[in-house]
């Protein structure tokens, strides 16, 4: 009997110590003055998917204009600021604030530490993002409208041929970078200084290992954009000439200065999500991660060799044929380490007592589609055959596949993986299932039909179009509509989760495992003000 007493003692001091650290100050002000991790995750990823609606409308409007051949909603010059901004938006807007979100959540958790390391650097890392969108999107209401030269805004259309809107744009990027800078060394620090005691780089848990590799990617790669951008700026506006061959510059420069932040850019939004799959995989196979340490370092070679393939964007500029040969094996080297982590994958599911779960589900068809996305990088990645591919929607359904069924089916999974946890309640399976499924198949019709658009021919950011491919972009555009609008029945399942619903328990999958596992659902709004001990 005394020991039930000392017992349920224990658990009130317990309950106590929770409620206690669970006091949060209310309203507006709140959310304004935040450095609490949780609360700016929160608010990373509520504008994340605030975005991805705002750059899914502007899709919208690229699929109603190509629906049928010839013009019929918007101009020409309309449709180039809608896919310039689509791009933007869903790259800086969607997949990388959701990301920043996730590791704003998840990492201290994860690691045993009570908040991020520079708390009022987290609260102004997110807060200047609101701005720099706003200033994008205003962008588009100037005289001569926004941004119209495509996501990766080549000279000399971004300087020579551009609107006067371009310094808007300009300002805008330089914000977004500092604010990815800026999360990525909150990151790196906390990553490297908070960890519970006993936790050594190789017991880190996949998630945060994928974080940390992609924080030092963008500390590499964003200055390089911004130097890029700079230089669009004094071309345009200050009469130098960096990209004009009229004064001396070269527009190919450009491309070579832009592909080197490009494409580690590609991994900084998929690397997460590799982390992502690699947590969800396991828990609901009821397995340990096969071969962890060959991910570590998986995922380490794909980020360096992120910087060595750079001018595969770039085929068809008349480069010399070693250096074709030479980015031509650096790309299809990747696929090395790539493979590794399929393999480890389906091996982690491998005779494993599988339940499928939303959560798994939308894993599974991260690592089917993925890999299509990858196969057909690996076709892109083939010298001659780029000559076929290049500009045409084959890339377009190639860079989809990855970013579209890769980073935001992985974030959609994370989401789900992790919501009864952040909000104390299990979500509506039914209305969840049915989201995945909606989205498996419309994003399928959506992108699967673009691939052979792109065989035929079809040039990729035109808004008219020969007649022999209405076929197609109609069904492209059908599939569109619908993954479209299936997404709003992703906001109903979060809504209703966050209102309420059948109480989480505190491990409310099976296999999942972790120090985030062992805190009570809903997460405090403060935790580890005591370090745990790494088992």
């Amino acid at each position: 009997m005394s020991t039930l007493v000392k017992n349920n003692n224990k658990k009130a001091d317990i309950d106590d110590f929770d409620h206690a650290h669970d006091e949060k100050p209310r309203g507006i002000m709140r959310w304004l003055l935040t450095t609490n991790h949780k609360d700016i995750g929160t608010l990373y990823l509520g504008f994340s998917l605030l975005m991805f609606f705002v750059g899914g409308a502007m899709a919208m409007v690229i699929r109603a204009e190509l629906f049928q051949p010839g013009m019929q909603i918007v101009d020409p010059n309309f449709f180039n600021q809608m896919t310039t901004v689509h791009g933007l938006i869903m790259v800086f807007g969607a997949v990388m604030p959701a990301f920043v979100g996730l590791a704003n959540w998840m990492v201290p958790l994860m690691i045993g530490a009570p908040d991020m390391a520079l708390p009022r650097l987290n609260n102004w890392s997110f807060w200047i993002l609101p701005a720099a969108f706003s200033v994008l999107i205003a962008s588009l209401f100037m005289p001569g409208g926004g941004p119209n030269f495509g996501w990766t805004f080549y000279a000399p259309l971004s300087t020579t041929y551009a609107p006067d809107s371009t310094a808007l744009f300009v300002f805008a990027v330089h914000i977004m970078g500092i604010s990815s800078i800026l999360g990525a060394i909150n990151i790196i620090v906390t990553i490297m200084n908070l960890r519970a005691p006993g936790m050594s780089y190789m017991k880190m848990p996949m998630f945060v290992w994928t974080w940390f590799i992609t924080a030092f990617l963008l500390i590499v790669a964003i200055p390089v954009l911004a130097a890029a951008v700079t230089m669009i700026l004094t071309d345009k506006y200050f009469a130098t000439s960096f990209f004009s061959a009229a004064g001396g510059g070269d527009p190919v420069l450009f491309q070579h200065i832009f592909w080197f932040f490009g494409h580690p850019e590609v991994y900084i939004m998929i690397l997460p999500s590799f982390g992502i799959i690699s947590t969800i995989i396991p828990a609901f196979s009821r397995k340990k991660l096969f071969g962890y340490s060959s991910m570590v370092y998986a995922t380490a070679s794909i980020a360096l060799l992120s910087f060595v393939v750079w001018a595969h964007h770039m085929f068809t500029t008349g480069m010399p044929l070693a250096a074709e040969l030479f980015f031509m094996y650096s790309t299809i080297l990747i696929a090395v380490p790539t493979g590794v982590k399929v393999f480890n994958w389906v091996a982690t599911m491998w005779r494993g007592a599988i339940s499928f779960e939303v959560p798994m589900l939308f894993a599974i068809a991260f690592i089917i589609l993925f890999t299509i996305g990858g196969f057909s990088g690996l076709m892109l990645g083939i010298t001659p055959l780029d000559f076929q591919y290049h500009d045409t929607y084959f890339v377009v359904a190639h860079f989809h596949y990855v970013l579209v069924t890769g980073a935001i089916f992985s974030i959609m999974a994370g989401a789900y993986f992790w919501l009864p946890k952040w909000t104390g309640y299990m979500y509506d399976e039914r209305l969840a299932k049915l989201h995945f499924w909606l989205s498996l198949i419309s994003v399928n019709i959506l992108f699967f039909p673009m691939h052979f658009l792109g065989l035929a021919g079809m040039p990729r950011r035109i808004p008219d179009y020969a007649l022999q491919f209405a076929d197609f972009n109609q069904l492209v555009s059908l599939g569109g509509f619908a993954f479209g609008i299936s997404q709003l029945l992703f906001v109903v399942v979060v809504v209703k989760c966050v209102r309420g619903g059948a109480k989480a328990q505190e491990k409310p999958w099976d296999g999942a495992e972790g120090f985030e596992w062992e805190l009570p659902s809903p997460v405090p709004y403060h935790t580890f003000s005591t370090p745990p001990k790494v088992k």
